[in-house]
């Protein structure tokens, strides 16, 4: 297809330089330098989608991020998918796919498009709340069809092939935004010396610049923009952001910026000479000073039928025209509330088009342009405005009438006029979002009839300058905006800056008149649809019924109609909403207040959002010194927190429960091998190291002496059990702590949390050392003799007791040993710097040969440590337990002189009272059952349903050594049941009935491992 549309010159596109690309199946040509957006107008495409709720014919409003219908899906392939990309920020490529995200069977002839006919009086705001409520037993028939029919892009079904970035960033001055504001701050600030950033949305630096018909100096403005840019990067302090969207402002001048680096090149980013590029990256910015130039939206006026592909804003229409060599149609009208409307009409003149006619809803309008547009013959009509509009897939001719803006009311019948494309300008909006993302409520200023940035909530060294201050004449906003970043460096500490700004024309401009709807001569709710919100089909009627059913508030308003929702974010229907809303209600827009605004400005890709911490990297696979041993001994892993551990040893012919079975028999009778190195470590030294424990744990640890280990339980502030591990005095002030494998870093971060924001003044210090070290434990009645021959430590039980450690070598390695044990047998943990281990480990393998020496894996630790009654944390407990919970009140120091954390919460009334969930043993009345792990138990399984549940089983094995089934659970009450029945339900309808008994099933005493 020929662009039909395309102008014979003009534009900063590169002729020379043809681009093909594809849309819904149609292949197409545009130019280098194109924005996607651009190039589909120049091919003469009017329908882009359809709309969110009536499914209507939808066309190109706007060319910036404020567009509301372009939202189109980008991607050649299945991985190269990107949904919701506003075709007027995606720049044009070579072999570029973009199609529609809704419209079936296609975007012309969508059989959903009868909503749009019907729509406004069969879907009203609230029509799904009201509609859908009954019967109930239909709601998720109803859910199924509204979100196959709800939406906008599709979510890509394969894995992304390109990279994403983060990087982070300081600076004494960023620049937010880069028109005639934006560029004259930066360079303020650059000649100060101060580090700047120069951030913008666009493909290239200049704003409104690019496409203005005003001369800087008697130049192009695009001259102007040439020169500043060339001189910003001169400066080695200044870094330039094009195709960059800063989308949030947080506390402390904390600012995030999406960068598309090669969106522009490809459906993939291009390989480089090494490797990949990054495809988008997300910048992390300190900023001592912020300078929002973010500049305002062009208002559309609110009419009817004024979503018919054919409506544009004004300015856009001389973006398409004066940047992109696009004319949008041949014959123009033009309706306007202000003077600056007028410079669409001449350039649409100066590409040799025509101009219909301008209405003018003010009465006697006089400015430099309109005077202009009537000297080159231009009809205008005043007080007028356009009222309706003819065409259905395009505008055909629009109905202009005179109007009482301030009467609300059509004061003449009107004329039709023939046309192909009506622009509207219904004034400015600044760009509030960033400066609204910190808490502060807009301001209204009357003069501009707009809101602009009030105070934030606390103190954030920001300056706004151009016309998000509700500044629009281009020499003060220029002024304004070098004064600003002269003003931003010099607070940051950098000298005085000077320097001539360029010349501007001198014209009378006169003030924007108050028109946020347009009046019709019937009634809103019976006129043509005047859509106020076009990403989400949101009407003036709407906006009326919304408030005659009650909701006044402005947040109820837009929560009832979805004003400003979406991708949209309210960029160009806001304030005509709000105003409508308030004349409503009888109140001024100040009165009616403004919506919140929060990140992000702009939608941001996920990948980006996650950088480089995807796979591999978001959640590394770790492993442990001694992971090529197990692989080499057959080992199944499985995943514990990001650690891959030994799961079981099979030998041939054995599933899990065979190997379990053996590995548990060996730990028993001889001795087994754990790969312990996983567990937590954590090196605690200062004076104050005791005292911090003592206030962590809940047991004491004043008198522990050096030598000595304890095992110790740690609360959160509700009293719930939190970790648990052994911790050993090493010296009088150091202490290495042992926690979970899966707790080890959030036990850190809480020791860490807890010594910066309560009890700074206490002199301890932590350091992760579970890599440092690697742990053999070996258990089992001959783990003493085995040890023995490999260490020069007095192994005797007079010189080693249980609970202490002591420094020696093993292997002729020095290594720190611990006679610890968490599975009821003689054990010992042999702590050996990790870069030693494997060489350890094969000694002791070598003389562990004459008493069977067995590696066993964490399923067989589960069952050994089951069957002593030892809990897993995470597992045998959750949110809901505390100590005494667990029967180990034991563990619990009643009469410290300082409170432990959680000791005020284990002692509320609620965890006080009866019946509580308690920490028994299960024991299958018949001896070959497994109870279901995780399952509920009943006490009176005959109960008609729904039958009280007595709790769950949280840990359940078959145990070879007792030859019967075992469970722990958290039964109801536990404790005080002893011998009672109990019964858990299975998948297959079974019952399996279990005695309630102690949770040490196993040599209760524990003469094992204390054995001397």
């Amino acid at each position: 297809m020929s662009q039909i549309n395309r102008l014979a010159s003009g534009g900063r596109i590169d002729r020379s330089k043809p681009l093909s690309f594809t849309f819904n199946g149609q292949s197409y040509q545009g130019y280098a330098g194109d924005s996607l957006a651009a190039a589909l107008l120049a091919n003469g495409v009017d329908i882009i989608g359809r709309s969110f709720k009536y499914s209507r014919p939808r066309g190109i409003v706007a060319a910036g991020a404020e567009e509301p219908n372009a939202i189109l899906q980008i991607g050649a392939r299945a991985d190269t998918q990107v949904p919701n990309v506003r075709a007027t920020q995606q720049a044009l490529f070579g072999g570029l796919v973009a199609s529609s995200t809704n419209g079936w069977p296609n975007v012309n002839n969508d059989l959903m498009g009868i909503l749009g006919k019907v729509g406004g009086k069969m879907m009203p705001p609230g029509f799904y709340y009201k509609t859908f409520m009954y019967p109930q037993n239909m709601w998720l028939t109803y859910e199924k069809y509204i979100r196959k029919a709800a939406g906008l892009g599709r979510a890509p079904t394969e894995n992304d092939p390109d990279l994403y970035d983060h990087m982070n960033r300081h600076c004494d001055v960023l620049v937010v935004g880069a028109g005639p504001a934006g560029l004259a701050s930066a360079l303020a600030a650059a000649r100060s010396g101060a580090r700047v950033i120069l951030a913008d949305e666009g493909e290239e630096f200049g704003g409104s610049l690019l496409d203005t018909r005003e001369q800087l100096d008697g130049m192009p403005a695009g001259e102007w923009v040439a020169k500043v840019v060339a001189e910003l990067k001169t400066f080695p302090e200044v870094v330039l952001l094009p195709r960059s969207t800063v989308n949030g402002y947080h506390d402390h001048n904390f600012l995030t910026i999406h960068e598309r680096c090669t969106d522009h090149l490809g459906d993939t980013a291009p390989m480089g000479p090494f490797a990949r590029p990054a495809r988008q990256r997300l910048h992390r910015v300190r900023a001592k000073r912020v300078v929002l130039a973010v500049g305002a939206h062009e208002r559309p006026l609110v009419y009817g039928n004024n979503d018919v592909p054919g409506n544009m804003v004004a300015g856009a229409v001389s973006t398409y025209i004066r940047r992109y060599g696009v004319a949008p149609g041949n014959k123009l009208v033009l309706a306007t509330n202000n003077d600056y409307a007028y410079k669409t009409a001449l350039d649409w003149l100066d590409a040799g088009l025509k101009v219909v006619a301008i209405a003018d809803a003010r009465s006697n309008p006089r400015g430099s342009w309109v005077e202009e547009a009537r000297s080159r013959g231009v009809r205008i009509l005043t007080g007028s405005s356009v009222i309706d509009v003819k065409g259905s897939k395009h505008v055909e001719a629009a109905r202009i009438a005179a109007i009482d803006p301030h009467g609300f009311r059509v004061t003449s019948p009107g004329e039709w006029l023939e046309c192909d494309l009506i622009a509207s300008s219904g004034g400015y909006s600044p760009v509030v979002h960033l400066a609204s993302h910190l808490g502060g409520k807009p301001t209204w200023q009357e003069d501009i009839l707009g809101f602009v940035p009030g105070n934030t909530l606390g103190v954030q060294a920001r300056v706004c300058a151009g016309a998000v201050n509700g500044v629009f004449r281009l020499g003060d906003v220029l002024a304004d905006g070098f004064e600003a970043g002269a003003k931003a460096a010099s607070e940051t500490g950098f000298g005085a800056v000077s320097g001539e700004l360029p010349r501007t024309e001198k014209r009378i401009e006169e003030p924007t008149l108050a028109l946020f709807q347009v009046p019709h001569d019937k009634p809103t709710a019976r006129a043509p649809k005047q859509f106020v919100d076009l990403q989400n089909d949101v009407t003036a009627a709407g906006i009326e019924l919304a408030v005659r059913e009650g909701f006044e508030s402005v947040e109820h308003v837009k929560r009832y109609t979805a004003l400003g929702f979406g991708t949209d974010q309210g960029k160009l229907g806001n304030i005509n909403g709000l105003a409508i809303a308030a004349r409503c209600l009888g109140v001024n827009i100040p009165q009616m207040g403004t919506t919140m605004f929060r990140p992000n400005y702009t939608p941001v890709s996920f990948g980006a959002v996650a950088g480089r911490n995807a796979g591999a990297l978001f959640e590394p696979k770790r492993y442990t010194a001694l992971q090529a041993w197990h692989v080499k001994q057959g080992a199944k892993f499985e995943d514990v927190g990001q650690w891959k551990r030994p799961w079981y040893f099979p030998k041939a012919g054995e599933d899990l429960h065979a190997a379990v079975a053996r590995e548990c028999k060996a730990v028993r009778d001889s001795v087994g091998l754990l790969d312990a190195s996983t567990l937590g470590k954590i090196d605690i030294q200062g004076p104050d190291a005791r005292e911090f424990l003592n206030r962590v744990y809940t047991n004491a640890w004043t008198k522990l002496d050096v030598g000595k280990a304890r095992y110790g339980l740690m609360c959160k502030e509700d009293g719930m059990v939190f970790d648990d591990g052994v911790t050993a005095c090493l010296a009088d002030n150091h202490f290495l702590m042992t926690t979970t494998t899966g707790g080890a870093a959030r036990v850190l971060q809480w020791l860490e949390l807890y010594h910066q924001t309560e009890w700074p003044e206490m002199k301890v210090y932590f350091t992760s050392v579970t890599d440092h070290w690697a742990t053999l434990t070996l258990s089992g009645p001959n783990s003493r003799k085995l040890l023995s021959k490999v260490t020069d430590i007095d192994l005797s039980p007079d010189g080693f007791g249980f609970m202490t450690w002591q420094e020696g070598k093993v292997a002729g390695v020095p290594a720190r040993v611990f006679r610890i044990s968490f599975t009821g047998e003689l054990s010992y943990e042999v702590n050996i710097q990790a870069d030693y281990a494997m060489g350890v480990l094969e000694a002791i393998a070598e003389a562990g040969q004459e008493f069977n020496l067995t590696p066993y894996g964490t399923e067989t630790m589960h069952v050994l440590r089951a069957e002593k009654g030892f809990i897993i944390v995470g597992q045998d407990t959750d949110s809901t337990v505390t100590p005494f919970d667990l029967n180990m009140g034991w563990c619990v120091g009643k009469t410290k002189p300082f409170s432990f954390i959680g000791w005020r919460g284990m002692n509320r009334e609620d965890t006080l009272k009866a019946g509580r969930k308690q920490l028994v043993g299960l024991k299958p009345v018949n001896a070959s059952d497994v109870l279901p792990e995780g399952g509920q138990v009943v006490f009176e399984p005959n109960h008609p349903k729904p039958i009280p549940s007595a709790g769950h089983v949280t840990s359940s094995y078959m145990s070879s050594s007792l030859g019967h089934g075992i469970a722990l659970a958290l039964i109801k009450g536990g404790l005080e049941r002893m011998g009672q029945k109990v019964y858990a339900p299975t998948r297959d309808g079974r019952l399996i009935e279990a005695e309630i008994v102690s949770s040490v099933f196993y040599d209760p005493k524990g003469e094992r491992q204390n054995v001397v």
